[in-house]
């Protein structure tokens, strides 16, 4: 309740101030608070504003003067006749105009006021509000002081003409005084114009402090630029370590302040004098020569040129410097020597500077190098003694650098390459010589290096590039190139000098590849003053063309059978007679081979390779795998070209087509043979006209689905049509195989076999089944599978090979006979895989079970007894209420 008492009895307050707010709002006219300090002669500027008012955006001022009551209208921005009678002349001219700032301010411009000017200035602004509010002119008083403010140079000349050098130091003075009546301070500033404008040095400010010009900030915190006051009123400029940019004129700007009656400063009138005129003597530092060519060993002259005005006494120093490239600075460059300003020149053993005169120092590289070419340029600094005896550096100049091209002293001589050997066939060996001849420089100071290349020679105009195959340096090492380097460490190439002039390459064995152009490139090596050795000339030899004229190989192989009619059991013989062309001292390695009908399986492609004799006539027996006939079939030379094969006891499987597989081999690099060209005979047939029996053979199973562990039996059963034959006169090798697939997609598997020995040889097995093959009856094989397993699936049949014996006593194998598959299946017997788990589970928990109630029924037995003792109640009987 106390709170909102309290807002209430404000409310009507607020109002109040509101309503004094809307009522002081009005138009508000503005100049500067006086009196405003004049001086006599200057321009005045009283600028004018208006705000709050309403109406156009510009507003229109008039300006009067009064000195003691009255006043007089001077001017107005809207009205031409607003101008009263004495002020129309000076409005006339110029002296007395208004100059608009904004819309809602003008300036009054004032030149060349006088004493008669100090007075009141009103500034008005007529009404364009809708109601009068607020105020609409505003007063200012002038004062016009005279001019007490006097600037001169040193001793009252205008200015006055310096000279120095670079690194010099200078004086200026000048004076400033006033005697105006008012309390006026002083702006002091020290300007210098190198071009057209003016740029302050430094400034004393009307406030007392010193503020440098932009640019000379550093200079002034060193204290290379100083402003010093001294008596009379004068004003001190001290430059030190003068440079080229102090050149110019300099004057004393002095400016007088005032403070306003706002407590701000206000300038009030501005005074200068040119007080010299100074030139700097730039100090330059030259090299006497341009650009300078000299010959190896001779010696190279320089001279570094210091210009200089200086009359006085001064050092220089002097350091000269060195540099690959004219781009680099004095941290990049290499010292050569340097000559103190005591004349102390650093140490070296073929480099000397000298001092030749005041201003000029030489240096003398004696013996010049290749090496020595590059920039060489000079770094001067002058040094001047103070009064203290020390010694001040005053200017330091680097000089331009000058260009030095060092010739080399190329020897003279020429380059001649010729062939001692060259190829006739390939592998021939390849000899050239590579000499040099004219030498005219013998001294010891020089070595030859030297490079060999070969150009392949094409028919067609395509450039082909030069390859390197080695290069003997200056100190006989050989570097191979990258075609030619595993040839050169077998061997193949040998690169050596014969004498002090002759460089040879050698090609032990040359193909055809190696046919084209080779050339020499002869380099001369000379050894500088460091003990180095830089190549100063390259000669080329004119190339030699290695070529021989190649015919292709030529390879003829004959076959004969020298007997035309044989039956089986019998020896088939043929010989292989070779011819060839264009072959160098040929050898000749032969292959016997036999076609096989498609119905021998021994060789799924229909050839078979038998046995071979190569270049160095060592037999080798190849795909020949009957062990009963092992010394059955050989080959020997007969001739140089002409070698026999014989198979003895011929049997019906040997039937076929004979030929003989020729390999010509020439000799090549390194006692090695190179295969030239192959060749291959015409066919011999073996054909055996039988009329034997002809066997078949089948698979039968009675139960060809099984299940795991049973025994699974496979009949291999061979039929016989035609002749009828002894069983002691026929026997046969019997293969079991399987394919573990639904499908003949994968590689069969061999389980077990029986010879006609009756010899049995089984596989390597993984599972736990076993397999036995056994004959049961003259053509009845049976194959049986003991515990079989899930593995044991598959695709099986038998492989047989019938062997007949013939009237001669001699046993013939006839061709393999495959049987068509069978597929065997193994299934899972669920009932006996899952009995004795079963049986073992239950009783397993019945044993539990019955301990588990065993041990429940003896807990609660003798452990978790407790004995409960009943408190004895008294059994009183209830009275009759009808008793009470």
């Amino acid at each position: 309740m106390g709170h909102r008492g309290d807002t209430a009895s404000c409310l009507p307050l607020l109002l109040l101030v509101l309503l004094l707010l809307a009522f002081c709002r009005g138009r508000v006219v503005r100049v500067p608070k006086g009196p405003l300090i004049r001086v006599v002669g200057t321009e005045v500027v009283i600028p004018c504003s208006v705000s709050d008012y309403d109406g156009p955006s510009e507003q229109n001022f008039d300006w009067e003067f009064s000195r003691d009551t009255d006043f007089v209208r001077i001017v107005s921005t809207w009205d031409s006749t607003f101008t009263s009678e004495e002020y129309q002349k000076r409005v006339g001219r110029g002296d007395i105009k208004l100059r608009r700032s904004s819309n809602d301010a003008v300036e009054l411009v004032i030149r060349n006021i006088q004493p008669a000017d100090q007075g009141r200035y009103k500034c008005s602004t007529p009404s364009t509000d809708a109601t009068v509010q607020g105020n609409y002119d505003a007063e200012v008083q002038v004062k016009v002081i005279s001019d007490g403010l006097s600037v001169s140079g040193s001793k009252g000349r205008s200015s006055m003409p310096l000279r120095l050098s670079e690194g010099d130091s200078f004086r200026l003075r000048c004076s400033a005084v006033t005697t105006s009546p008012e309390h006026t301070h002083l702006h002091v500033t020290w300007q210098i114009k190198s071009g057209s404008a003016w740029r302050d040095i430094l400034s004393l400010t009307h406030e007392g402090k010193f503020q440098p010009g932009p640019g000379y900030e550093e200079r002034y915190r060193n204290g290379d630029i100083r402003l010093d006051t001294g008596a009379n009123d004068t004003y001190r400029l001290s430059v030190s370590q003068a440079s080229s940019a102090d050149g110019g004129a300099y004057r004393c700007l002095v400016s007088e302040w005032v403070r306003g009656a706002d407590g701000s400063w206000q300038r009030i009138q501005e005074k200068n004098v040119e007080i010299a005129s100074v030139s700097i003597q730039r100090t330059d530092v030259v090299i006497s020569t341009s650009n300078v060519s000299v010959t190896e060993r001779d010696s190279l002259d320089l001279t570094c040129n210091i210009t200089t005005d200086r009359s006085g006494i001064f050092q220089a120093e002097v350091m000269w410097y060195f540099s690959a490239s004219p781009d680099d600075t004095l941290a990049d460059a290499q010292l050569l020597l340097s000559m103190d300003r005591d004349s102390v020149v650093s140490d070296s053993t073929l480099i000397s500077l000298s001092h030749v005169d005041r201003n000029s120092y030489r240096l003398l590289v004696r013996d010049v190098d290749v090496e020595d070419s590059g920039y060489y340029f000079c770094e001067a600094a002058i040094w001047v003694p103070l009064h203290n005896g020390s010694w001040h550096k005053v200017v330091e100049r680097t000089s331009a650098p000058v260009s030095v091209v060092v010739t080399a002293l190329e020897p003279d001589y020429d380059v001649f390459l010729n062939a001692s050997k060259t190829p006739k066939f390939s592998d021939d060996p390849t000899e050239l010589h590579c000499r040099i001849t004219n030498v005219q420089d013998t001294e010891a100071n020089l070595r030859f290096a030297v490079s060999w290349y070969y150009r392949q020679r094409l028919r067609s105009d395509d450039v082909v590039a030069d390859e390197l195959l080695a290069t003997m340096d200056a100190d006989w090492t050989l570097l191979p190139g990258g075609r030619s380097r595993e040839r050169i460490q077998n061997g193949e190439i040998i690169f050596s000098k014969k004498s002090a002039d002759t460089f040879s390459l050698r090609i032990q064995w040359t193909s055809e590849s190696d046919r084209g152009d080779y050339f020499c490139v002869v380099s001369a090596w000379s050894r500088h003053r460091n003990n180095s050795w830089v190549k100063s000339k390259d000669v080329t030899s004119a190339p030699v063309n290695i070529f021989w004229a190649t015919q292709d190989y030529t390879l003829t192989v004959e076959a004969v059978k020298l007997k035309p009619f044989f039956v089986a059991g019998h020896t088939f013989e043929m010989t292989c007679k070779v011819s060839s062309k264009n072959i160098k001292t040929p050898r000749y390695s032969v292959l016997i081979t036999a076609e096989k009908p498609l119905t021998d399986q021994s060789s799924p492609n229909g050839t078979t390779r038998i046995i071979s004799l190569n270049q160095d006539s060592v037999v080798r027996l190849e795909d020949w795998t009957d062990q009963t006939r092992v010394d059955g079939v050989v080959l020997e030379k007969v001739q140089e070209n002409e070698f026999r094969y014989r198979m003895y006891q011929t049997q019906i499987s040997d039937a076929g087509l004979y030929r003989c597989v020729v390999t010509a081999w020439s000799p090549g690099g390194g006692g090695m043979w190179r295969e030239a060209v192959n060749g291959l005979s015409n066919p011999i047939q073996i054909d055996f006209q039988t009329s034997g029996p002809v066997f078949n053979v089948s698979v039968h199973s009675d139960s060809p689905t099984i299940y795991q562990g049973e025994v699974a039996d496979l009949l291999c059963i061979v039929t016989m049509e035609g002749m009828a034959l002894e069983p002691d006169d026929m026997s046969f090798d019997v293969s079991w195989f399987a394919v573990r697939s639904f499908t003949l997609d994968r590689e069969p598997i061999l389980l077990a076999s029986l010879d006609r020995r009756g010899i049995v040889t089984q596989s390597r097995r993984n599972g736990s089944s076993d397999i036995s093959l056994e004959r049961i009856s003259p053509l009845e094989f049976r194959l049986r599978v003991h515990g079989c397993e899930d593995h044991d699936f598959g695709n099986h049949y038998c492989v047989v090979t019938p062997w007949v014996r013939s009237a001669t006593g001699v046993w013939q194998r006839e061709p393999d006979i495959r049987a068509k598959p069978i597929f065997l299946s193994v299934k899972m017997d669920v009932l006996n895989a899952f009995k004795y788990p079963l049986l073992i589970g239950i009783g397993l928990a019945t044993v539990i079970g019955l301990l588990s109630c065993l041990i429940g029924y003896c807990s609660s037995r003798w452990c978790c007894k407790k004995e409960v003792q009943e408190t004895r109640r008294e059994r009183r009987r209830l009275m009759s209420m009808e008793m009470d």
